[in-house]
């Protein structure tokens, strides 16, 4: 009996509803999913209700703005992705490719400045050996870009990670520490930096402190620090200014007396041409490994070769 009701349940599975139930944990509103999966509204509701009639449960419920999901609709989570993931690797055929004649764009979630360290080496790549071929980078970190990995959005994510789901498998590009930077002929700083010094001296930070005011999506700031690395509480610095990216920090240091705290390989890449100090933190510089993360058993050629290209480039 246990057999018979087990395939009365596999029967009613359907993939356009696993889809729909993806998309609306994922997005929380109908008018969303229906965009994204090319349906009405009407056709998401009914797939809804099917799906509640399913799995005996209220799934999402309906709020002013938009649907919650209950808790169990949070459990299922995963195991709808590795179901959609498994029946995609089942369906696909054994794939190819060939670089010079591949037109994929491909697609790379990564902070900016992994994508300024690798970007020109991965540039000349793509022009001698995939010529038609284009990457796009999307500046994705923690969760955002693993969650874009998984939902196939974009092939590999690049950076540090401090923890990883177990659908995604990842490599290690390389091991990377934060480090100070200041000009050359800095009126204070000169090769070394002692914690008062540090204190004192204008800070150029990387980082909105309100993403909330922008409308940004926020990030967990324990998660940040323990991946990038804690940098010294607010109080005991003196900030100057926050802006988006390492480079524009790395501009502004190299021409004012304000120092900033930048990744060493990033900072180590471009400190002769911007006449700039690296200098060894007063304080426990490690980061998170720098990981290569993929979807786990993507039977993708293409992507194989990117990661190729990848590493490549690192080295």
């Amino acid at each position: 009996m246990a057999d018979e009701v087990d395939l009365n349940d596999i029967r009613r599975l359907d993939g356009g509803l696993l889809l729909v139930f993806r998309e609306l944990l994922a997005q929380r509103r109908a008018t969303d999913v229906a965009l994204r999966l090319n349906l009405s509204q009407s056709a998401v509701s009914h797939a809804l209700a099917r799906l509640r009639l399913m799995f005996n449960d209220p799934l999402f419920i309906r709020l002013s703005h938009g649907f919650e999901p209950t808790q169990r609709a949070i459990e299922l989570g995963p195991k709808i992705d590795a179901l959609i993931e498994l029946a995609g690797a089942t369906l696909a055929t054994a794939p190819r490719f060939d670089p010079v004649r591949a037109r994929r764009r491909f697609k790379i979630a990564a902070p900016e400045f992994i994508a300024a360290a690798i970007g020109a080496a991965l540039v000349e790549t793509f022009l001698r050996a995939a010529p038609r071929a284009a990457f796009i980078c999307r500046s994705l970190l923690l969760d955002l870009a693993l969650t874009a990995v998984r939902r196939g959005e974009v092939d590999l994510a690049l950076g540090p990670f401090a923890r990883l789901p177990p659908d995604l498998v990842a490599e290690t590009l390389y091991v990377d520490r934060l480090c100070v930077i200041a000009r050359q002929g800095h009126p204070t700083v000169n090769g070394a930096i002692d914690p008062e010094t540090y204190g004192r001296t204008p800070h150029i930070f990387v980082g909105d402190p309100s993403p909330s005011a922008s409308g940004a999506m926020p990030h967990d700031p324990v998660q940040m620090a323990r991946t990038y690395g804690e940098l010294p509480a607010p109080g005991l610095v003196r900030a100057v200014a926050y802006v988006p990216e390492w480079e524009t920090a790395m501009l502004i240091v190299s021409a004012t007396n304000a120092i900033a705290d930048c990744p060493g390989r990033l900072a180590r890449r471009h400190a002769a041409r911007l006449g700039l100090q690296i200098i060894e933190p007063p304080y426990e510089a490690a980061m998170a490994p720098v990981l290569a993360v993929r979807r786990v058993n993507a039977n993708d050629p293409g992507v194989d070769w990117l990661l190729d290209q990848v590493r490549a480039a690192v080295a």
